[in-house]
């Protein structure tokens, strides 16, 4: 049947998407406008937003009309209702435009021609409410209804448009399952060239826009797959597929300039990281390397958003020009102490920027725009503006910086977007929080104001859900300086909240309101903790109220614990196993075996740390950490605890006395474990599990020292650490019919430019583990390599990997990494895909042990790499070392400790705590026992430490 003229009237005047603010959606749409752009282009500044929406909104209806895709006349009822779910989008009102379009579909589901074109609006009208799963689902839906008429180009250019949804919900990797198919971890080349082996499957949206001959389509999908491919930090082969869209695009280059430019600054952003972690471990060429590949990504950053700016000047595109000169700008404001970009050329940028600002229509990247440029530092520190008062603004004369963003709020307004009223007036709110204090009280009242404003539209309808915890956190800060303290806890507490709800999405989104670990997450929950604990020192709080208020700290601590791991491993890490649980409701949990076992949790605060003692069915006990023998205040502070724990590590490590001296390990003893003697006396309490923070990760607490009973911790509690009782399900297995897998190094290596001496106590340390395993599996030097290690796990089911290599944890993931054969490495991300392969929980590795482990010197981080590359995948329980030891005293306590674990009835913390005991009376053993006297250092039984499950 013909398409009814009316109804093709109102689908040509239906309205497109805003364009959002990233250089992704510019890619994503490419197809959507480009059709019409050359019509526009000339009188795009003369036509108002709401005209322009109008005439390219749904150009995917006519796009099916040119392909020959034919949809049947509508009842009049359907025709109203789809006018009147125009209209409504038209007027900012979506939730009407989804009403309506939803009962359109209601009234004609067996007409997948027509289906299949609302679905596809349907999807984008659910993301302007924040509703991403509603708008996958509609998407999905839209995807089955084009693939039932046959039409399969759509049906690629709606997997681009669904894997851009994903990509921005910071699910990267099921985008590129739906734009190529499959995941390349690491490409096979650097060289920006596309190769064979990585040819994306036949079903994927970018071999079905090249099967088709679709250009434009082809064009979205290898950029939004290219942008997809950044944001897991997979730089080369996000340049890889930019480079081939660029080389397709025969028009709209600016938009894949762009990209490639974002796609360079990132990666030259994560070698100025590698040079830094290079710089810490002493290897210096690799770090003047990394510097020097650093500043050639940023000349083609430079270059690429040089290019963006000049194609969309040159085709009148100023939204597209905008972003590139923003882009352009953040570069060097980023990049500062680079100087590659003079003074001059960021002045002509920056008037530039602030010319075309003037003449854009209202939108989005209007007001963004105003926002970035109010904001704009010369040096940048860090990636979200408010998080904290930016110092040195660029735009700081003639209240320029004020106007913008009032300016802004008048935009958004205009325009009636939630999010975009939410995001400029908390930005707006910001500016009045961190202006001078001349006038204190109107500064405060005007930044509570527009906070409170934000607040509202972030959450008018959960419309900028994303951004609101960055407001209430704001208005909690305002509501400190008032002294209104209760109020101030109420908001961190919702901000608290709706990160936890959102974090796992934004945690790598390319968004709006830009997320950084660093700078939002552990301030905001520590300011959380802290309030809370200030708060309890505040005149009297009742028992039941404390013990609530102690819950909820425990909970943000362990909120906080989590987030770091997910964050040092990256993009979409999923915690395996995690307990839904809270850590209070864990505890109560009969069906795991807690008796005797008492958990220390640490805190580390502004200027002091607090400890916490949790015992199953019992009050949580809470301590600031003191010096009792400190004259007035005895409160120890972080940075002097912080001080006295380098030294306590530093002095085993180098084991410079035979004799060794405990003064320090036994003031440690004093301020961390005996203010909680009472409540752990040995006979009610027999293993201690430590959850850390920051830099108490390093310590090696089996090492502290009871000056009372002259006994180290080790020889009164068996000791363990996991980084979250939510990640860890004690349980105690069969451990006497264990196949182990056993990998090894003995020869030198060179990795990255840095020699790793040979492991002479490595053959009979791997002996050792042979003997007490029969049933094992030994890859050796030249045997073992990442590939023989992933072949060997395909085959065979091995409950025990035990590994004896150098292992480094480096302040990045990317110098992570266990030492091989063949001077080759295995990364944590390849150890990590390698575990996470085995699916079942038959399959599921029991016990990981690392010997030899060497952390990164200077960041506390670098302790996560112990315990999250096992607990991450599922291993239930991880040995590891806190430094190297590499004499034969690791084999002789692995022999005692493997021995002890084949004792079903000794639990695995108690199995390494006879162990380390061994080793602490080797002066007492009798000669037969070969074991030499000096290893009653605790430089050689200490830094071995259980890591999760401890039964």
């Amino acid at each position: 049947m013909k398409y009814p003229k009316k109804y093709l009237k109102l689908l040509l005047s239906a309205p497109l998407r805003p364009l959002k603010f990233r250089a992704a959606d510019f890619i994503a749409g490419i197809y959507f406008y480009t059709r019409l752009i050359h019509l526009f282009s000339r009188q795009y500044q003369k036509i108002n937003r709401h005209r322009l929406i109008k005439v390219l909104f749904l150009a995917t209806f006519v796009i099916c009309l040119l392909f020959g895709q034919v949809v049947s006349a509508q009842t009049p009822n359907v025709t109203t209702l789809v006018e009147q779910g125009i209209k409504a989008y038209n007027g900012g009102d979506f939730f009407n435009a989804i009403k309506n379009w939803q009962e359109a579909l209601n009234q004609d589901k067996n007409n997948p021609s027509f289906t299949a074109i609302v679905n596809e609006n349907l999807g984008r009208a659910y993301q302007q409410i924040g509703e991403n799963k509603a708008a996958i689902t509609s998407l999905s839906t839209a995807i089955n209804d084009y693939n039932a008429v046959e039409n399969i180009q759509q049906v690629g250019r709606m997997k681009s448009e669904l894997a851009q949804v994903y990509s921005n919900l910071g699910q990267p990797r099921k985008a590129i399952a739906l734009l190529c198919g499959k995941l390349i971890d690491k490409p096979k080349s650097t060289e920006n060239q596309p190769s064979q082996a990585e040819k994306c499957t036949p079903e994927s949206a970018e071999q079905i826009a090249t099967k088709y001959n679709d250009k434009r389509g082809q064009v979205a999908a290898l950029g939004i797959l290219g942008e997809a491919y950044r944001l897991i930090g997979s730089y080369d082969q996000a340049i890889k597929y930019l480079d081939i869209a660029q080389q397709v695009a025969s028009e709209s280059k600016f938009l894949v300039f762009n990209s490639l430019g974002n796609a360079y600054k990132s990666r030259g952003q994560l070698r100025e990281l590698q040079a830094d972690s290079a710089k810490k471990a002493g290897i210096f060429s690799k770090e003047k390397e990394f510097i020097q590949n650093s500043q050639e990504d940023y000349d083609r950053a430079y270059q690429y958003f040089q290019d963006s700016i000049k194609f969309a000047r040159n085709e009148k595109q100023p939204l597209a020009e905008m972003r590139g000169l923003l882009n352009f700008i953040q570069l060097a404001s980023q990049t500062n102490k680079n100087k590659f970009i003079n003074d001059k050329e960021f002045n002509k940028a920056l008037k530039d920027a602030l010319k075309v600002l003037e003449y854009l229509p209202d939108s989005a990247t209007k007001v963004y725009g105003a926002i970035d440029l109010a904001y704009l530092q010369r040096d940048a520190k860090g990636t979200s503006p408010f998080t904290y008062c930016p110092t040195g603004r660029v735009l700081s004369e003639n209240n320029e910086a004020l106007n913008l963003l009032e300016s802004s709020v008048l935009t958004s307004q205009k325009l009636q977007d939630e999010r975009l009223i939410s995001y400029s007036n908390g930005a707006l709110g910001h500016f009045w929080e961190c202006s001078p204090d001349n006038e204190k009280a109107l500064k405060n009242q005007k930044a509570l104001k527009y906070t409170q404003a934000a607040i509202i539209a972030a959450d008018s309808k959960l419309s900028a859900k994303d951004s609101l915890y960055l407001w209430e956190w704001q208005a909690g800060r305002i509501l400190d300086k008032q002294k209104r303290k209760e109020e101030a806890i109420a908001s961190y507490q919702r901000a608290f909240d709706t990160l936890e709800d959102i974090r796992q999405d934004i945690l790598t989104a390319e968004r709006d309101v830009q997320f950084d670990f660093r700078d939002v997450v552990r301030p905001l929950y520590r300011t959380l903790a802290q309030s809370r604990l200030d708060l309890l020192g505040v005149g009297a709080i009742a028992d039941e109220g404390r013990a609530k208020e102690l819950s909820k700290v425990v909970n943000t601590i362990d909120a906080l614990k989590l987030a770091e791991l997910q964050n040092y491993f990256g993009n979409d890490c999923i915690l395996s196993g995690l307990n839904p649980k809270q850590v209070g409701e864990i505890l109560k949990d009969k069906s795991i075996a807690f008796k005797n076992t008492g958990f220390l949790s640490s805190i580390i605060l502004d200027g002091k740390v607090g400890i916490l003692l949790q015992l199953p069915n019992q009050a949580i006990k809470f301590k600031w950490i003191e010096d009792p023998n400190q004259q007035g205040e005895k409160i120890v502070s972080s940075e002097t605890l912080q001080k006295k724990i380098a030294e306590f590590r530093r002095g085993l490590i180098k084991r410079e006395e035979i004799n060794y001296d405990t003064t320090i390990a036994a003031e440690l003893y004093d301020w961390i474990i005996r203010p909680f003697a009472e409540d752990i006396k040995p006979e009610k309490v027999k293993t201690l599990v430590f959850i850390q923070d920051g830099f108490l990760r390093s310590v090696p607490m089996a090492a502290l020292y009871d000056s009372k009973l002259n006994k180290y911790l080790v020889e009164t509690y068996a000791v363990a650490t996991t980084p979250s009782l939510r990640l860890t399900t004690p349980k105690l297995r069969d451990r006497s019919t264990q196949k182990a897998l056993i990998l090894g190094l003995t020869k030198e290596a060179t990795i990255d430019g840095k020699t790793f001496e040979q492991l002479f106590a490595v053959p009979d340390e791997v002996s050792a583990v042979e003997s007490i395993f029969p049933n094992h599996t030994p890859l050796i030097d030249e045997n073992f390599l990442a590939e023989s290690f992933q072949q060997t796990l395909d085959k065979t089911t091995y409950p025990i990997v035990h590994i004896a290599s150098h292992a480094q944890f480096g302040i990045i993931p990317e110098d992570t990494f266990i030492v091989t054969g063949k001077n080759q490495k295995l990364t944590i991300s390849q150890l990590e895909n390698s575990l996470r392969n085995l699916n079942s929980k038959s399959d599921s590795v029991e016990l990981l042990t690392l010997t030899a482990c060497e952390t990164a010197v200077g960041d506390d981080r670098a302790t996560l790499g112990l315990a999250g590359v096992a607990l991450q995948v599922g291993v239930k329980t991880a040995i590891a070392s806190l430094w190297s030891v590499t004499d034969q005293s690791t084999s002789e306590l692995v022999k005692t400790f493997y021995t002890n674990y084949r004792n079903t009835s000794m639990s695995i913390a108690e199995a390494l705590q006879t162990a380390q005991i061994r080793m602490i009376h080797a002066k007492k053993l009798p000669p037969s026992e070969g074991v030499n006297t000096m290893y009653d250092h605790p430089a050689y039984w200490a830094p071995m430490v259980a890591i999760g499950n401890w039964l």
